[in-house]
C-alpha cells in the first residue's frame, strides 16, 4: 500500500491512530482470526471489536469474509496489505504526472443488469432497476451509480509526450459492492480492464450502508448503498497493484500505455465466484467527494 499526504490517505492514518487498531494487525499479522478470537485476545466485547475490525476493512489494511463456524457464520479477519510506503510529496518520487478526472457518469459505454441504478447530487435518475435511464443524458451530472453485473465503461485523453516515459498508472476510485439493499459483508469479484488488457480482480468486502457516507445527501435513501471503499489501482513496470497487494503481473508495457486515449472498464463477470455488483461513487456521494481519477506518472527523457 502507498500513502501520501493527500486526504485519500487520511482513512489509513485514522485507523492506524489507535492502539487498538495497531495491535488487532499484530495479530493479524501472525494469522487470520474471526471477531470472537480478536476481542478476546485484546480484552474487548466483540461489538467494540467490530467497529475496529469496520475501521481497518475500510481503510484497506485488513480484509473480512463470512465462512462456517460451530455456532453458525462468523467474520474471518486477514491482512490485505504486508507492508506501507508514504510518501511525502505529492507525486511519485522524481516523477511528474498527467491527471484526468472522470465524473462517474461520464461513461462510455455499458452492459448491465439489475440491480441498478444511478442519482445525481439532488435526485434519483429515471427509476431503479431500469438500464434504460443509464443512457438518459442527465446521467453526466451522476454522482452514484451501481449494478448487479456487467460492466461499465470509460474514455480518457492520454497527455503523454513522445518524450515522455511513463512509470506508473494510478486508477483512484471510491467502490462497494452492490447488494439487495445493503449488507457489509457481501463479496464481489469486480474485475478491472484497462485497454482491453485483464489487469486484475479486486473482492469487494461489502455493500456498506451502516451509517451515512460523509457527502451523501440527506434525501438519500438510508436503506439504499452509503459509501464505498478508497481505492488506488497502480500498474507499474512491476505488476498490477491494488493498494500494494498485487493482482497480477500485467505490466505497463502490456497495456498500450501510450495509446491517445485510453479505456477503462470495471465489470461483475458471469464466471464470478462471488457475483455481487458494484458501486461507484463520485463527488456528491460516499465519503470523499471525489470523481474516478486517471494519474499517469513519468520521466522526462533527456
Amino acid at each position: 500500500m502507498k500513502l501520501d499526504l493527500t486526504e485519500h490517505s487520511l482513512p489509513v492514518y485514522e485507523a492506524l491512530a489507535s492502539p487498538v487498531r495497531l495491535r488487532v494487525l499484530r495479530l493479524l499479522a501472525e494469522r487470520p482470526m474471526n471477531i470472537k478470537e480478536l476481542a478476546g485476545a485484546v480484552g474487548l466485547s466483540s461489538a467494540i471489536m467490530t467497529m475496529h475490525v469496520r475501521k481497518l476493512a475500510e481503510a484497506g489494511l485488513i480484509a473480512t469474509q463470512m465462512a462456517p463456524g460451530k455456532s453458525g457464520l462468523q467474520k474471518i479477519c486477514s491482512l490485505a496489505v504486508s507492508q506501507t510506503e508514504i510518501r511525502l510529496s505529492g507525486s511519485s518520487p522524481g516523477h511528474k504526472s498527467h491527471r484526468v478526472e472522470i465524473p462517474v457518469g461520464h461513461y462510455s459505454d455499458f452492459r448491465i443488469e439489475p440491480t441498478c441504478g444511478l442519482a445525481t447530487p439532488d435526485k434519483i435518475i429515471g427509476n431503479f432497476d431500469d438500464p434504460r435511464y443509464f443512457w438518459e443524458p442527465e446521467r453526466i451530472n451522476a454522482g452514484v451509480l451501481w449494478l448487479g453485473k456487467g460492466f461499465i465503461e470509460y474514455k480518457a485523453p492520454n497527455y503523454l509526450l513522445s518524450s515522455q516515459q511513463p512509470r506508473e498508472l494510478v486508477l483512484t476510485m471510491e467502490i462497494a459492492s452492490e447488494a439487495p439493499a445493503t449488507n457489509n459483508n457481501y463479496p464481489s469479484d469486480i474485475t478491472f480492464t484497462f485497454n482491453g488488457v485483464v489487469v486484475g480482480v479486486w473482492t469487494s468486502p461489502g455493500d456498506y450502508g451502516d451509517r451515512k457516507g460523509k457527502y451523501t445527501p440527506e434525501w438519500w435513501p438510508a436503506y439504499t448503498n452509503q459509501y464505498g471503499l478508497l481505492k488506488q489501482l497502480r500498474i507499474t513496470d512491476e505488476g498490477t497493484f491494488m493498494d500494494g497487494q498485487k493482482l497480477s503481473d500485467i505490466v505497463l508495457g502490456d497495456v498500450d500505455i501510450r495509446r491517445k486515449q485510453w479505456t477503462f472498464r470495471l465489470s461483475v463477470e458471469e464466471e464470478a465466484r462471488h457475483q455481487g455488483g458494484l458501486t461507484l461513487f463520485g463527488k456528491g456521494f460516499g465519503n470523499y467527494n471525489e470523481h474516478l481519477s486517471a494519474e499517469l506518472f513519468y520521466d522526462e527523457a533527456h
